[in-house]
């Protein structure tokens, strides 16, 4: 997806440096969800992602069903969906930010939307596995 813009801030980043804050919007009634992100949360020691639970989100960019289809995130006022969005989260923590940074590549971008796609087919019976474990 190409990313859209949100309230931009028209500084861009430059390569090497952390964005200030990503936001990520997840959907905190998965199971498998909800451990990814707090796997997330640890790896965010300088509180770079600012997480939103769509389960108790007041304000969102798009519609809540659109939000809660694909992953989002936002990275210097664009919104980016899917791989990409994961690629903006990865960027904002220090040993993640190289795989981050390859997805800036179209063709990585590229294999990893298609890793993604294939992974949503599969979300439904992996939230169930995730569902099970918790009991």
């Amino acid at each position: 997806m190409s990313p859209c813009r949100l309230n931009c801030r028209h500084d861009a980043l430059s390569a090497g440096a952390l964005p200030d804050m990503v936001t990520v919007w997840f959907d905190g009634g998965c199971p498998l969800c909800r451990r990814e992100i707090a796997l997330m949360r640890r790896l965010d020691r300088r509180g770079a992602i600012r997480f939103i639970n769509l389960e108790t989100a007041q304000a969102c960019p798009l519609d809540r069903a659109t939000l809660l289809a694909r992953f989002h995130a936002e990275e210097d006022g664009q919104l980016y969906e899917g791989a990409a969005a994961f690629a903006a989260m990865w960027r904002a923590i220090p040993l993640l930010r190289p795989l981050g940074l390859a997805a800036r590549n179209p063709a990585v971008l590229a294999v990893l939307q298609w890793g993604y796609g294939k992974f949503l087919r599969m979300r439904p019976l992996l939230q169930r596995l995730t569902r099970n474990l918790e009991r």
